[in-house]
């Protein structure tokens, strides 16, 4: 398959998605009114052990101990891997400026992996919007890696809501596109490292991925909340055709311990 051509159909259907989005908020935005900003933090605060399945060759799954937070206070807002400043107003939540925690580096430092170099964490900064409508939430965000490649990141996630008793779930579905030169930095084989390694050279297209997830929240006695999350990613061929790949899938997922301030 043409990476380029893989690229620019990723980039239509997420271009398409996000109209379709559009469309179904559009005709409500008359009536549509932001959450107020309040003084004091509203959400949920605690520790989380985060998981998240490698996709590169001899790479297993990294476990990491972190600060788990979804809560706002003001302007500022976390949402487990992604925080920011709420700005003015758009329908039924903010114009943002956000940052994500991304985990999509990795090190050279296995035997499979000798001959090529460190890919340095994507930093992605940007802008986006959290639409919790009577629908479901809406979230969208536009992002530019400020470290290595340079590349873009894309994505647009909707999360409905139901209970069960008192446990809450989240099921999840979105679309991430990342740039030619985010995927190619992450995933590419330069004819050097071609030479060093033995993997054959590898230019990465600009890819698009399908992600599922369900998200958990089981009250233990307030205000303590346990969380949990999967999210499953399903590569396209612009990712799993790299040499350096060995999956077509990806998971990550959490389990968080929290206060619940209200």
């Amino acid at each position: 398959m043409n990476c380029k051509n893989t690229g620019f159909n990723g980039l239509q259907a997420f271009a398409a998605l996000a109209l379709a989005v559009a469309a179904l908020l559009v005709p409500h935005l008359a009536s549509a009114q932001a959450a107020p900003l309040t003084d004091k933090l509203v959400g949920d605060v605690g520790g989380a052990v985060y998981g998240t399945q490698s996709v590169i060759r001899s790479k297993g799954t990294d476990s990491t101990v972190l600060p788990y937070g979804f809560f706002d206070y003001g302007r500022f807002f976390a949402r487990v891997d992604s925080f920011g400043v709420k700005t003015v107003p758009v329908g039924y939540g903010y114009l943002e400026l956000v940052g994500r925690v991304s985990q999509d580096g990795w090190r050279a430092d296995t035997a499979a992996l000798a001959g090529l170099t460190d890919r340095k964490t994507p930093i992605p900064l940007g802008v986006g919007t959290f639409q919790q409508t009577p629908y479901g939430a809406f979230i969208l965000n536009a992002f530019v890696d400020a470290n290595k490649s340079r590349g873009a990141l894309l994505e647009a996630t909707y999360a409905a809501e139901f209970k069960l008793g008192r446990v809450s779930f989240y099921p999840q579905l979105g679309v991430e596109y990342r740039s030619a030169r985010y995927a190619n930095y992450l995933y590419g084989v330069t004819a050097a490292e071609s030479l060093a390694s033995g993997y054959a050279s590898y230019n990465a297209g600009a890819s698009t991925t399908p992600v599922l997830g369900l998200a958990v929240d089981v009250p233990l006695g307030n205000p303590w909340i346990l969380s949990l999350q999967l999210r499953r990613k399903w590569l396209d061929s612009a990712v799993y055709n790299s040499p350096l790949v060995s999956r077509k899938t990806q998971d990550t997922g959490f389990i968080a311990l929290s206060y619940r301030f209200k």
